[in-house]
């Protein structure tokens, strides 16, 4: 009896074996298809959830697939992260090892694009630029100043550099600062805005928080030349197309996480094509 319960024990440590060797290699195989149809820079993440897979793939529907990538746009300097979670695929573990499995249909798809800080603040000219969240935030967790927690939509303050000329111009986008230039911080208060499929960071007006110690070192709007004021906000406003998420999917929230921004959208009993992960 003692040899029979080892040897069961044996035979199931090996069929776990076996079974997250099929996945991972699944995981690896769909991987480099998703980076030759959507023609990514690198092979994105993708783990299959669930135990046992085995079961999963024989029934040709797999519970939960998360799929993650960096691409690159040319309107967005750097990169910007993609991520899609399909919960209920179905397609038949043949058709997904050969390629073959082009159009299949999911149950739900979760999806989202991020934009990081660096990449905000190349799109914006201002390589410091930071995105924080309002201090009357605060309350709902996110901590303030971009911290961990996701904010509503309209309540951002953008803080950045930029230089000036020696007569206290601010210097527009394009101009390269001289040896004679300084800089200024700046800090703005900016809506975030949805519309449509684009992403409105609209700049409204000068801000400084006055929930505690007077901040000494921020530029106001009494410091910036009026000439210079609305070309100044200007600098800190932006139209982000969106160019729809992974698998077409529609955007239907825009947020500011850890200082990104991130655009989300969830999809139904959608049909999704493999080779789109990433729309032209």
């Amino acid at each position: 009896m003692r040899k029979l319960i080892i040897g069961l024990l044996c035979l199931a440590g090996l069929a776990v074996v076996i079974d997250f060797g099929a996945a991972a290699y699944t995981e690896y195989d769909v991987s480099r298809q998703l980076r030759a149809g959507a023609e990514l820079s690198a092979d994105p993440e993708v783990t299959f959830h669930g135990f046992p897979f085995a079961a999963q793939a024989l029934g040709g529907r797999y519970d939960k697939v998360t799929l993650r990538a960096r691409s690159m746009r040319p309107d967005i300097p750097g990169e910007i992260g993609m991520e899609a979670t399909l919960s209920g695929l179905h397609a038949p573990i043949g058709q997904l090892l050969d390629g073959a499995a082009r159009n299949v249909q999911v149950d739900r798809v979760e999806a989202s694009m991020r934009i990081e800080p660096t990449e905000l603040g190349r799109l914006f000219g201002i390589p410091d630029l930071q995105v924080h969240t309002r201090p009357a935030d605060k309350s709902d967790g996110t901590g303030g100043s971009g911290g961990s927690g996701m904010t509503t939509a309209g309540a951002l303050v953008l803080t950045g550099t930029l230089a000036t000329a020696p007569n206290g111009r601010v210097l527009g986008t394009g101009v390269v600062p001289t040896s004679t230039s300084t800089r200024v911080p700046v800090q703005v208060q900016a809506d975030l805005l949805l519309d449509g499929d684009q992403v409105r960071i609209q700049a409204t007006g000068f801000y400084r928080d006055t929930s505690g110690p007077t901040d000494t070192t921020t530029t106001t709007k009494n410091e910036i030349p009026e000439a210079d004021q609305a070309a100044v906000l200007e600098r800190f406003s932006r139209t982000i197309d969106t160019k729809e998420l992974p698998f077409g999917v529609t955007p239907t929230e825009v947020s500011a996480l850890g200082g990104q921004i991130v655009v989300e959208g969830i999809g139904r009993n959608v049909t999704i094509d493999l080779d789109r992960l990433q729309r032209r």
